[in-house]
């Protein structure tokens, strides 16, 4: 970043100020004021039904050219993010894993990591040898088989092996906002627990990471331990609180929630 975009000392690492935003050719918000801070270290889980918005606040925050901010504003360590493509913002440190990552054939994990890192850190040609050992390292962490790095990136991969894609890319990107878009979607209990456990591992190295979890069930949030449960319905937060309010969603459902939002 330029010294101008240098990070505020005092300023939270992300927040989301009445943001608003709508599709690039609609005029409908979806998110409609929508607040939230993130500060260093936490984990922030966000629950609402299917069409709430989730997944478009977590676009909006990446710099998706899908979808434009009406009104608010979108704040990484003090520095508004108007202006900033989503290069710019993954350059920063927001990294968002998705919730059907895309398959590009003829392009091994290996080369993508490469060029991502350097993308990150601002260097063209970074080496290859530390890049191989740190993918090393990370897939021996993850529980990750050496062959993997090989394969072309996402193409014939189960739902679990994307997911633990995804987070192998966190780990070697080392962000300062991780954004997880229903990573738990389409896992088993035994795929969604070793994800968790190498979410646990990435946010263990890289204490300072803030972290914001998109889900629909608590069972993913069991083995994360969220600091921070919120409520989202009709674009915009409803009710906050602690994994207390994942228990009472998972008992109630959500239709207390959608009748407050209304």
């Amino acid at each position: 970043m330029s010294e101008a975009e240098a990070p505020q000392l005092d300023a939270p690492l992300f927040e989301a100020i009445n943001l608003s935003a709508a599709p690039i050719e609609g005029d409908t918000d979806i998110l409609r004021g929508l607040q939230i801070t993130v500060e260093e270290g936490e984990l922030h889980a966000i629950m609402g039904p299917n069409g709430c918005g989730k997944s478009t606040f977590a676009s909006t925050i990446m710099g998706s050219p899908e979808y434009r901010v009406t009104g608010g504003s979108l704040r990484l360590h003090g520095n508004d993010l108007a202006g900033w493509d989503a290069t710019d913002r993954g350059r920063a440190g927001i990294f968002l894993a998705f919730q059907y990552p895309q398959a590009v054939a003829g392009v091994s994990v290996r080369q993508f990591l490469r060029q991502a890192m350097g993308a990150r850190r601002n260097i063209d040609d970074l080496s290859i040898l530390e890049v191989r050992l740190a993918m090393m390292e990370w897939m021996e962490r993850l529980g990750i088989d050496p062959v993997f790095a090989d394969r072309h990136l996402n193409e014939g991969f189960s739902g679990g092996e994307k997911k633990r894609n995804e987070v192998l890319q966190m780990a070697l990107l080392e962000p300062e906002l991780a954004i997880l878009d229903e990573t738990d979607s389409g896992l088993d209990i035994d795929a969604l627990k070793i994800v968790a456990h190498g979410v646990n591992l990435v946010r263990e190295a890289r204490p300072t990471m803030g972290t914001i979890v998109i889900t629909h069930y608590q069972r993913l949030l069991e083995h994360l331990e969220p600091d921070h449960v919120h409520i989202m319905d009709s674009g915009r937060i409803v009710e906050s609180g602690g994994m207390e309010l994942a228990h009472r969603l998972e008992r109630d459902g959500f239709a207390a929630w959608q009748d407050r939002a209304a």
